[in-house]
């Protein structure tokens, strides 16, 4: 969906930069136990604090930052005296031993432009230095900014397609891009307003998911505004498709959003909702919902999708947010985009 990812999005690993001790300083003689650097494939991690300190196993179906593929272990490439990577390497060492551990992990069914990314929880310095080369290689659902989202339920079972839940507001990024969920009374690019979930079968090209999502998010937009004027606020009615290769993979759920009438090619920010006040209840698939995204204290960067572990549209600052030209067969004002 939208692709996360503010700036450039160099591809900075989505994790442990930093001590992960759980015990206290370095100066500590006995450390505790990291659950981090424990963990196996099929178990679930969650934390709080950027350093990872209070990671714990979960239940995967409860609300977790990271789900372990796979371990790596690098001794052989890096031994005792190799400097502690930097970010470039780490990049390097992420494609080459888990972007294979995740499509393995996942029975080759990993959505190239889905919400999952790939990722590693990384060895701190002070392990790094005293030896320590072990990676868990691991899935992330990632915001924009490459700060890690809660998952709920195994990636296994899920439906991998990028998209968000009803009443969330996605900022408009950097370089008229699509950014981090934030309140919808802070400037945003779009609101997301429903779910269309597409018909098993073979794959519908892009024409025909745009017949479809004009006419639902028409109705949906009716519904979830109050039938409220959009043209006359200078909003307009958009949508998201699903590539050929997100649909092979089971990913069948796209978005209907409202955004400002865009000036030329650029996005417009906007401010508050469009949500009828008297409405029905959202549905939301995930709750609790994350409807604004902290600022992380650590580095952390767009996970790694594709086959080749290189990022693929999803994963860096797309054009996805930019709208074609409005449709004027449906009502409300109507525009059509691919994330």
């Amino acid at each position: 969906m939208v692709g996360a990812f503010v700036g450039a999005f160099a591809l900075l690993m989505l994790s442990a930069f930093t001590s992960v001790l759980a015990g206290g300083p370095l100066s500590t003689k006995r450390e505790l136990v990291n659950a981090a650097y424990q963990a196996n494939a099929g178990e679930c991690l969650n934390w709080e604090k950027a350093d990872l300190s209070d990671a714990q196993k979960v239940d995967c179906g409860a609300a977790h930052r990271f789900e372990v593929t796979g371990t790596a272990d690098i001794t052989a490439q890096y031994p005792k005296e190799a400097p502690f990577p930097n970010a470039e390497a780490w990049e390097k060492i992420a494609q080459e031993h888990c972007a294979q551990a995740a499509k393995t992990y996942m029975s080759d069914k990993l959505d190239p432009e889905g919400k999952y990314g790939v990722s590693t929880l990384n060895p701190d310095e002070h392990r790094w230095s005293s030896g320590y080369r072990q990676l868990r290689c691991g899935l992330q659902v990632t915001a924009p900014s490459g700060a890690a989202l809660p998952s709920f339920g195994s990636a296994k079972n899920q439906d991998q397609s990028n998209v968000y839940d009803p009443g969330i507001c996605l900022a408009l990024g950097e370089n008229n891009t699509v950014g981090d969920p934030v309140d919808c009374a802070q400037p945003h690019a779009f609101e997301i307003i429903g779910v269309v979930q597409h018909p098993e079968g073979d794959f519908l090209p892009t024409d025909k998911q745009d017949a479809i999502m004009s006419e639902k998010c028409a109705a949906i937009a009716n519904e979830y505004t109050g039938g409220a004027d959009l043209k006359a606020k200078n909003l307009l009615v958009t949508w998201d498709t699903r590539s050929d290769k997100s649909w092979a993979v089971g990913s069948r759920k796209a978005n209907c959003k409202i955004g400002a009438v865009p000036q030329g090619n650029n996005l417009v920010a906007w401010k508050d909702s469009v949500r009828n006040p008297n409405g029905a209840p959202l549905t939301t698939a995930n709750p609790p919902q994350t409807t604004a995204v902290k600022p992380q204290d650590e580095p952390t960067g767009a996970p790694l999708h594709s086959e080749t572990g290189k990022p693929s549209d999803s994963a860096k600052p797309s054009d996805s947010g930019k709208p074609d030209k409005p449709s004027s067969s449906s009502a409300p004002t109507t525009t059509t985009e691919n994330r």
